[in-house]
């Protein structure tokens, strides 16, 4: 009986390995896609997109090159710009929501519980309610450089943040703050040198969350921008066009390698965080 038991139970961890190998294939698809075309001339991208960049086939790097001197927009300036977006941004998100979720928390007054469940439905609301709104405010407010567009982003990932750090708020004991006070130390100086620290775990996981958000986004920029003069990465790979609109689908895929490689990378490196930070996140005071 615990033999068939067992028996059993092996079987059912088989099959599950089997079928979860099967979505992975299936999800790391399009970027193995990506990474082939990527090395393939623009007409065999075109004819023979699933096939391993072989024979006449293969472009080598000139892809690559083409993509990033392809117009008069250099490719440096779009990393440039999408690397001081997402910096200022993900490091206004941290700072901000962190302080917000301590102080909503702790006071847990009938306004701050309002906040936090405006903050939590800001969540749920679609892009494109506001886009049009915003791209106006952001002109009248002149929010439309790569140094002002992180307050806009601050506002959009904001809902986030707080719902995160406000849960692992809520585990920290009451009595070590209540410590910080008698030694001494005011609000100010009691969040940075008592409560951020204990923050790490969730401040690595919202930051690396909201590093491949900024990084990735297209809309955002392109409708906030002046994307003659300022273009990040995404938009200047959607400008890979020729004459009569055509695209060189073998730079373009050059250039998109080059962009998700940095992004994959970083979240390898640190997946583990992001485990524990939504975790701790998750304890309900």
């Amino acid at each position: 009986m615990k033999t068939n038991s067992l028996a059993a139970e092996r079987r059912n961890k088989t099959i599950l390995s089997v079928v979860l190998s099967i979505i992975s294939v299936i999800y790391v698809l399009p970027v193995l896609t990506v990474v082939l075309n990527s090395f393939k001339f623009n007409t065999y991208v075109k004819t023979d997109t699933f096939a391993l960049p072989t024979g006449e086939m293969w472009a080598g790097f000139s892809n690559f090159v083409k993509g990033m001197t392809f117009g008069n927009y250099p490719f440096y300036k779009s990393v440039l710009y999408s690397v001081v977006i997402t910096l200022l941004s993900t490091a206004l998100i941290l700072i901000c929501t962190s302080m917000a979720a301590w102080y909503i928390t702790r006071v847990n007054s009938t306004f701050c519980q309002a906040l936090y469940y405006l903050c939590v439905f800001s969540m749920v609301v679609p892009f494109q309610m506001v886009m049009f709104t915003l791209s106006k405010t952001a002109d009248t407010l002149h929010l439309n450089t790569p140094w002002t567009i992180p307050i806009v982003y601050l506002g959009f990932g904001a809902g986030l943040a707080i719902f995160m750090f406000a849960g692992f708020v809520k585990s920290i004991p009451l009595e070590i703050e209540e410590a910080a006070a008698i030694d001494g130390c005011g609000p100010v100086r009691t969040f940075f040198s008592v409560v951020l620290p204990m923050l790490k775990p969730t401040m690595i996981s919202v930051g690396i969350l909201e590093i491949m958000w900024v990084w990735n986004d297209y809309l955002l920029p392109v409708l906030v921008l002046d994307i003659n003069e300022y273009r990040t990465i995404p938009i200047h790979i959607q400008y890979l066009k020729g004459s009569y609109g055509t695209v060189d689908l073998g730079s373009t895929m050059a250039l998109i390698l080059l962009s998700i490689i940095p992004v994959i990378a970083f979240y390898l490196t640190c997946q583990k965080h992001i485990i524990k930070g939504v975790a701790a996140g998750a304890v309900k005071g």
